[in-house]
């Protein structure tokens, strides 16, 4: 593993919500109407703390998943780009940590493509 530069390896993790740390801070005051904690992706060899949040390159994540609404991909663009991130995890949000306040079972599962 490369700090900031290896990927998560593929496989299905488990997601809690994690309510400590500079993320969790930031995105209480960014989002106060729907936070609840972070989307915390568990057990990923190797890493600790990866996170779902809002972010268009790859200087904005050491490891975390970006989400968004349109992306160029890496392979093409230098870096890549993710576009509408915070419209995407505005949307995506509030039901995956409602289903995790419930304590829900949620699962997110990682797909290498190359």
């Amino acid at each position: 593993k490369v700090f900031g530069e290896t990927r998560i390896p593929a496989g299905t993790y488990k997601l809690k919500l994690r309510t400590e740390g500079g993320y969790h801070q930031k995105y209480s005051k960014r989002f106060p109407h729907i936070h609840i904690g972070m989307l915390h992706v568990l057990d990923v060899p190797g890493f600790e703390y990866i996170l779902i949040h809002c972010g268009n390159t790859d200087e904005n994540t050491a490891g975390c998943l970006l989400v968004g609404d349109s992306q160029e991909n890496n392979q093409i663009k230098k870096n890549g780009f993710i576009g509408n991130s915070t419209r995407a995890y505005m949307r995506i949000y509030p039901k995956i940590a409602k289903a995790l306040d419930k304590k829900e079972k949620v699962t997110i599962t990682y797909i290498d493509f190359d």
